[in-house]
């Protein structure tokens, strides 16, 4: 009997102007949990999206139990024992807790769904996994954490071999982290195999037995979790070592930029007072639902609030969409960039440059594509992004590639106000540091900068003052002396 669940071996995969995949090798034992790491672009989905039938190899070979394999589509390795929890969700979201599940394999009787034993099959997983959600409860009605839960639950009814995991953790609170880790040991004791991706160091060591790394397309080592250090496991990812991950500026901070004065929503944010100046980085800290990405939403005219005033220089403004915010001087990175902040069919110049086309545009309606090419050239060259070139498709890119086009795109508008809502989610090591860098830098130029972050060491390794919210309410602002991760969570859970 092979002593590994799956293998995969010199695997290559050609892109056009790109090779994703250059001779990698991988392998997973049975009752492991097997991380892969490396930096946004290392090359880790494309590997994962071979061993799941989405991609064909160019080159290699892939075997499960010992057997080789050559997997058509994603039926394919669902049906050989292999399932996947994809970073971006693949809900349906119309349809049922249930039926999503089971979707396309659902039980039937005289030629119709069972539904009595679709209902009772979801139970009994749900009931096995702890998941306090109910069969019938619609998809498009859950938060992202319980739609995750969900998916979760999916990849497991297949009873596969090998689950990969894909940043399944990103929309997770700590309490809902823990009980995916229950699921996994106990998935561990029964023999199968995980494959868990993550950039969150304090997971790998938590959580997995063995490590494979990659860079640039290629592998680079394997060993137990146990022979890495953080410092030796970043090290390797990068190539580099990062001696300062948080390069925070002794930035003078200036006079107030944006003050909001008891801005208020009904039902979802209720009297928000605070200011922001010139210089300062003001870090937005709360648990999930507290109200934090709802606020900044108002503030760049995505949504009406009920009530309350914005002011940009002291000046009272009415900001009724984005396109207002904009031209007072506002930008905002949003949380969840392919559904609110990316054009997926778009090439990365023109993903970079279409905030500031009004100024490549002359009077008579002629763009100058040669100074937007010039100016988008020089971005991708600043913040280091790996392209092949300006006209690829940015839904092409790495997650960490296309989070660097957006803030390229803030950049290029130059505004007085930056707002970052989880600017590094899904983003490896390497590349936080980078842009934690570029952070530093615009407060350095007197941009005000307001970030929202679920990570803690985030929030306090890059913010002059903390604010943290929880049920829709401002529940204080820290000054950096006195924040810490006990006094934010003591007003987070307040």
């Amino acid at each position: 009997m092979t002593a590994y669940a799956l293998e995969a071996e010199g695997i290559s995969k050609f892109f056009p102007g790109v090779k994703a995949l250059n001779n990698v090798s991988l392998r997973v034992r049975p009752g492991s949990v097997h991380a892969l790491m490396g930096e946004n672009g290392a090359g880790k989905s494309t590997l994962m999206k071979c061993l799941i039938g989405i991609y064909r190899p160019d080159e290699g070979l892939i075997r499960v139990r010992g057997e080789a394999v050559a997997f058509q589509d994603t039926l394919g390795a669902l049906r050989a024992g292999i399932s996947m929890i994809h970073q971006e969700l693949n809900l349906v979201p119309h349809m049922t807790v249930a039926e999503n599940i089971w979707l396309g394999r659902e039980p039937m009787k005289y030629g119709f769904v069972d539904h009595g034993s679709l209902h009772r099959q979801t139970r009994e997983l749900l009931s096995k996994l702890n998941i306090l959600l109910a069969p019938d409860d619609l998809v498009g009605d859950l938060s992202i954490a319980s739609q995750q839960m969900v998916e979760i639950a999916k990849a497991v009814s297949w009873n596969a071999d090998v689950v990969i995991m894909d940043e399944p953790t990103s929309a997770l609170t700590e309490t809902e982290v823990s009980h995916l880790f229950a699921i996994i040991r106990d998935l561990r004791e029964q023999g199968k195999a995980i494959i868990y991706i993550s950039h969150k160091m304090d997971e790998i060591f938590t959580i997995t037995d063995e490590v494979s790394v990659f860079r640039d397309g290629a592998w680079v080592g394997s060993s137990a979790t146990a022979d890495y250090t953080r410092q030796s496991l970043i090290t390797q990812m990068v190539g580099r070592e990062l001696t300062q991950l948080f390069p925070k500026f002794n930035t003078a901070i200036g006079e107030e930029v944006l003050t909001v004065r008891h801005l208020q929503r009904k039902g979802v944010f209720d009297d928000i007072s605070f200011g922001v100046r010139r210089g300062e980085i003001l870090g937005v800290a709360g648990l999930v639902g507290a109200g934090r990405s709802e606020v900044m939403e108002s503030l760049f005219g995505m949504t009406s609030p009920d009530g309350g005033e914005i002011l940009i220089d002291g000046v009272p403004v009415k900001i009724d969409s984005p396109a207002t915010a904009i031209e007072k001087g506002l930008a905002f990175l949003t949380e969840d960039r392919k559904k609110s902040g990316l054009f997926l069919v778009l090439s990365v110049m023109e993903n970079m440059s279409i905030v500031n086309m009004p100024e490549y545009s002359s009077r008579a309606g002629f763009v100058s594509h040669i100074q937007m090419a010039k100016d988008c050239m020089e971005q991708i060259r600043r913040l280091n992004i790996k392209t092949p070139t300006m006209d690829q498709i940015i839904n092409n890119l790495s997650g960490g590639n296309q989070q660097k086009v957006l803030i390229a795109r803030w950049l290029l508008a130059q505004p007085k106000v930056l707002i970052l809502d989880e600017p590094t989610r899904g983003i490896d090591v390497g590349a936080k540091a980078e842009i934690y860098r570029l952070i530093s830098e615009l407060a350095n130029r007197g941009v005000a900068i307001i970030m929202v972050s679920s990570e803690l060491p985030e929030i306090l390794g890059m913010s002059d003052r903390v604010m943290v919210m929880h049920g829709g309410r401002i529940t204080g602002i820290l000054n950096k002396e006195e924040a810490d991760q006990e006094s934010i969570l003591s007003l987070a859970s307040e």
